[in-house]
């Protein structure tokens, strides 16, 4: 099993997200994360949708998701010529002498604490997964009461591939 990011550019009109993630549980398939946002130009999104399986099943899926009528572009972003980020907030409960320790971590990870209270800490993290993952083991030390991450986007490398803003 292999996993494949996908951004697709699709018409900015209601229903689209739900026809693009229908065309995936028709076929049985799971995404593992979607992401969707306007683009620079109002009258198309992107889509980042990241999925898993086997090679056969990922082209099928690429190629029927292109088919679709609101769908203008897809791409794969491949590993070595692409740029992919996930936004993570993460709340720990931390005693007044555990805060530093904390905020430690944090700034070793490049994590920006955002709100501070008597017993929690919230920070914000961007990043790949293996970095938010390796942030939240660290972070076991202290009790994690609420995690959330936003899923990937991302963006291909240079301006030779450039089809849609």
């Amino acid at each position: 099993m292999e996993k494949r990011i996908l951004t697709i550019l699709v018409d900015n009109t209601s229903g689209v997200l739900s026809r693009v993630a229908g065309l995936f549980s028709r076929r049985g398939y799971n995404i593992d994360s979607i992401t969707a946002g306007v683009t620079a130009d109002q009258r198309y999104s992107r889509m980042t949708v990241v999925c898993e399986g086997d090679d056969q099943m990922l082209q099928q899926i690429t190629k029927q998701l292109a088919k679709q009528e609101d769908v203008r572009d897809v791409k794969v972003l491949e590993q070595d010529d692409s740029v992919a980020r996930e936004l993570m907030l993460v709340k720990v409960a931390v005693k007044p002498e555990q805060r530093q320790g904390a905020v430690s971590v944090a700034d070793i990870f490049r994590a920006k604490v955002v709100d501070v209270s008597k017993d929690s800490l919230i920070m914000e993290m961007t990043g790949g997964q293996n970095k938010l993952q390796a942030f939240v083991e660290l972070m076991a030390d202290y009790e994690i009461l609420e995690l959330a991450r936003t899923g990937i986007t991302g963006l291909s490398r240079g301006s030779d591939d450039v089809r849609y803003l």
